[in-house]
């Protein structure tokens, strides 16, 4: 079964870094991730476009550049496409004409917006600009929803409530719910239930290694809600497989789905689903 992972990150940020050394133990560098996907059968992955500045404030960094990108990625790959990431603050008209050159590379499938890192709702009339872009690209906006990884969010902004009115007053945009809304999967499942144009993905549920995995997924009730939630939204077509690697490695987070999603659904979560949306990907 092809698979692609519709989650991925590859920027320079200290946190992912440190994680990746000590929490999930992964090798978080182009090479590494290469390799994590040859060893997982990953086809293909999109990576969320995310910056900090040398010497700055950290992620969420209020000064990085519209577009942020994956700045760790130093020669393009025809299986690591690009989601462009957004600064709310850093939204200017040279911005804006920035991020329209990089949505015509073929490479940079979709837009990200870091809902809870950025203290800004997503009916903002900042993001109004970004939405009619996406529109007119055809390609879809990635919201964070859920919790955070930062202790400096607001998790009021990521709640995946906030999503159904802006699905509601853009039909004409896909937007996707990183990480299913955790906790609040059985709210994001009624999004996704509600409205068309809403998918979500299953990337970002554990941080950690395979042990920290199977610890997890081995506590009881720990997942009740995700099964609750994807029983409700009975919308197996309207999921997609992703990581957040480097947070975990990515084999054992596939095995880890599949165990939560039904046999005759893994081609439509794992690959199926992705290519639909991320309309701009090349089946590989």
């Amino acid at each position: 079964m092809k698979i692609i992972d519709a989650h991925i990150h590859l920027s320079y940020i200290d946190r992912f870094i440190e994680t990746a050394k000590r929490i999930s133990h992964v090798h978080y560098s182009c090479s590494g991730l290469e390799a994590e996907m040859r060893d997982a059968g990953v086809t293909a992955a999109v990576g969320m476009g995310l910056e900090e500045l040398e010497g700055g404030q950290g992620f969420p960094d209020p000064d990085a550049a519209t577009p942020m990108r994956l700045n760790m990625l130093r020669e393009r790959s025809p299986r690591i496409y690009s989601c462009a990431g957004i600064n709310p603050h850093r939204l200017s008209p040279a911005a804006l004409n920035r991020l329209e050159k990089e949505l015509l590379d073929p490479q940079t499938v979709g837009i990200k917006i870091y809902l809870g890192y950025y203290y800004v709702y997503p009916m903002d009339s900042r993001y109004r600009m970004i939405y009619e872009m996406a529109a007119k690209y055809k390609v879809p906006v990635v919201f964070h929803t859920g919790d955070t990884f930062s202790e400096k969010g607001l998790l009021k902004f990521a709640h995946p409530l906030a999503i159904d009115e802006v699905a509601v007053r853009h039909p004409d945009v896909t937007f996707i719910l990183a990480h299913f809304g955790d906790p609040w999967m059985l709210d994001g499942a009624e999004i996704v239930y509600k409205n068309q144009n809403v998918y979500a993905d299953l990337s970002g549920l554990i941080v950690g290694d395979q042990s920290e995995l199977t610890r997890i997924v081995q506590t009881p009730h720990f997942f009740d809600h995700f099964k609750h939630a994807l029983a409700f939204a009975d919308s197996y077509d309207k999921l997609l497989f992703g990581s957040d690697w480097p947070l975990i490695p990515i084999k054992p987070y596939i095995s880890f789905i599949q165990s939560m999603i039904p046999e005759e659904h893994h081609e439509k979560v794992f690959y199926q689903n992705a290519l639909k949306v991320f309309s701009k990907m090349k089946p590989l």
